[in-house]
């Protein structure tokens, strides 16, 4: 058997058992060796109970892609674990668990699956009793088969716990070194050799980096009200909020949180909110709102399982159409959808700068998967140097020459005055924010002349109507010419194109390349920025494509529908997933070549069989 250079360990047991924090520390250590790391925590919506599992591979060489399939090893923290996962462990794996409470009879294993039943209670009786010295206790078993990095180990468990809890340090060092000398004398390590490049790399999740994303690119003020998945960016803001110069606002419902975050675009300050679906269900009359008055915001609408509240700690992509048709009426927008962990942080700001330039509500769409899962960053992510577009805006203006006003009907007219709405060729019009002298206009949520000024209280006025909405419709030209059109990996004549968009970037990759070293001839069409969909480059890419093949996590193949939409074309092969799940490699590996060897599609969810 051939050493293998990549591992996948699962972590599971009830929430409120330490699940996330022992996968924490093991990533941590993964990623201080240099190795590239790519986690998924699959929890529920409760604080103790349930099933939750923690499922992480690590690497050297190659980047990361997934978070992996079948486990090497399993850690398991109780028996429910153990009777779900224990069969899954791959040929050769092995299991961890506390021998005292967790027993493994009955359950058909692979071939040469070691069992690693550790006495828990007798190694850890001098340090007296608690429940999650069983987590220690096994992770110190867990780095002694992997032959990971001791040392490291050791300071990644010293940097959970800070200087302040040195002596708690000390005692989840000593525990983790009886499972480790436990398993190094009665068990042999793995057959697995992962080799790090000895580069220290940062490890984030989704929405980490779009909250550092808004930091970098000039947010002041981030109001939101707490929804899974959406919370945490609003979480890691508010305790850096003051040492930034950042007001972050955590209001009463989602209506509030918008319409705050439009009141603080509308005097000049960068603004950002965030939510998920049903969140994003009573914000799209404020971002109406935001469109009319033409205010600049940006709302990262973070994806869960629909409808209702649905799957709360699920992922999907399925709201893409509210997306779409968030607000009421037409009006310019650009939803653009993150494609990794590192395009969080770059697509933030890019979605920021949109927002001004363009003077309107810009959507940063991702899910739960791609915003709470886990990854070692790229080099050199971090530009100090990124570009802080705030488009065209009015400081100041010279007083009008009263001799030049006429009256027009019931208002009076002058060709100096400063015009808010002033209908340019670009459809953007020179921005002035409340106080900048000699430049009073009216900002209302009905239709307005291009001073502000109201008009269908009394009177319809048609022909401003037309003029107005043609003026605020010119700008989608600037913004498509602001985008990119669809990412294409791959040979540009290939016998099949893989299309998807936003979070399944990597996973399509990672089956790509695979198929690539395979012979198959695959390409590889994706959608970072959904809207607009550069309707020309993309029916020109599709069309030339031999046989499509569309990858969604939804039920209905909304982005195909979109692209049918805006080009016409018809993809011929959809896979789809819905479980709540993200994509697993092999999983979807297979949908794929089913569809390339011409066999009727049928759901991920319906043959994922790994789960």
């Amino acid at each position: 058997m051939s050493t293998k250079d990549r591992a996948v360990v699962w972590i599971g047991g009830a929430a409120g058992e330490g699940i996330a924090s022992t996968g924490d520390i093991f990533c941590k250590t993964a990623s201080r060796m240099g190795l590239w790391v790519f986690a998924y925590n699959s929890y529920q919506s409760v604080i103790r109970g349930g099933h939750v599992y923690y499922q992480v591979q690590i690497g050297g060489g190659e980047k990361v892609l997934s978070q992996g399939d079948e486990p090497d090893v399993l850690v398991a923290l109780n028996q429910d674990t153990m009777n779900r996962h224990a069969a899954k462990v791959v040929e050769g794996g092995a299991i961890i668990f506390n021998q005292d409470k967790i027993k493994c009879e009955n359950i058909p294993l692979r071939k040469n699956v070691q069992l690693i039943g550790i006495p828990v209670e007798k190694l850890t009786a001098e340090f007296g009793r608690n429940p999650v010295m069983q987590n220690t206790v096994d992770s110190g078993a867990l780095i002694q088969i992997l032959g990971l990095d001791w040392a490291t180990y050791e300071g990644a468990i010293r940097s959970i716990f800070g200087s302040k809890k040195s002596e708690i340090a000390d005692l989840n060092i000593k525990l983790a070194s009886k499972g480790a000398e436990f398993a190094k004398a009665g068990f042999k390590p793995l057959n697995i050799k992962v080799q790090g490049d000895g580069k220290k790399r940062a490890i984030a999740t989704g929405n980490s980096m779009i909250a550092f994303g808004a930091l970098t690119g000039g947010v002041k003020f981030y109001s939101a009200y707490p929804m899974t998945p959406a919370s945490s960016i609003m979480h890691w803001l508010a305790p850096r909020g003051a040492k930034y110069g950042l007001v972050m606002k955590q209001m009463e419902d989602e209506i509030a949180a918008m319409a705050s975050t439009v009141g603080a675009g509308h005097v000049g300050c960068r603004s950002m909110t965030g939510t998920s679906g049903g969140g994003f269900a009573l914000m799209t009359e404020a971002i109406g709102l935001a469109a009319m008055t033409e205010t600049p915001c940006v709302v990262a609408h973070v994806m869960r399982g629909g409808p209702s509240t649905g799957l709360p700690t699920k992922t999907e992509q399925a709201d893409l159409f509210q997306d779409l048709g968030a607000g009421q009426g037409d009006y310019p927008k650009a939803i653009i959808a993150p494609i990794s962990v590192d395009d969080c942080y770059h697509a933030t700001i890019d979605a920021l700068n949109l927002s001004e330039k363009y003077q309107t509500p810009v959507i940063l769409v991702s899910d739960l998967f791609l915003s709470e899962h886990a990854e070692t960053m790229d080099d050199g992510l971090v530009n100090p140097n990124i570009k802080i577009e705030r488009g065209e805006i009015v400081t100041s203006w010279k007083p009008s020459d009263p001799a030049k006003t006429i009256t027009t009907g019931h208002f009076d007219k002058n060709p100096d005055d400063y015009l808010r709405f002033k209908d340019t060729p670009t459809g953007v019009s020179p921005r002035a924010f409340p106080g900048t002298e000699n430049t009073l206009f009216v900002a209302a949520s009905d239709e307005h002349d291009e001073e502000g000024v109201v008009i269908s209280d009394v009177f319809t006025d048609e022909a401003t109507r037309i003029k107005m909405m043609d003026k605020r419709m010119r700008k989608m030209a600037g913004i498509e010419k602001d985008t990119k059109g669809p990412i294409v990996t791959g040979p540009k004549n290939a016998d099949v194109s893989l299309v998807g968009w936003g979070s399944t970037y990597q996973i399509i990759e990672e089956v790509r390349l695979a198929l690539e070293k395979k012979g198959k001839s695959v390409n590889h069409i994706h959608f970072r920025t959904v809207w607009p969909i550069h309707a020309e480059e993309t029916s020109k890419l599709l069309n030339a494509a031999k046989k499509t093949i569309n990858i969604e996590v939804n039920f209905t193949s909304q982005m195909a529908k979109i692209i049918r939409m805006e080009t016409g074309y018809q993809m011929h092969h959809f896979i789809n997933k819905y479980d709540g799940e993200p994509y697993t490699f092999l999983g979807l590996l297979k949908q794929v070549e089913a569809c390339m060897s011409g066999q009727t599609t049928k759901k991920v969810a319906e043959l994922a069989g790994t789960r």
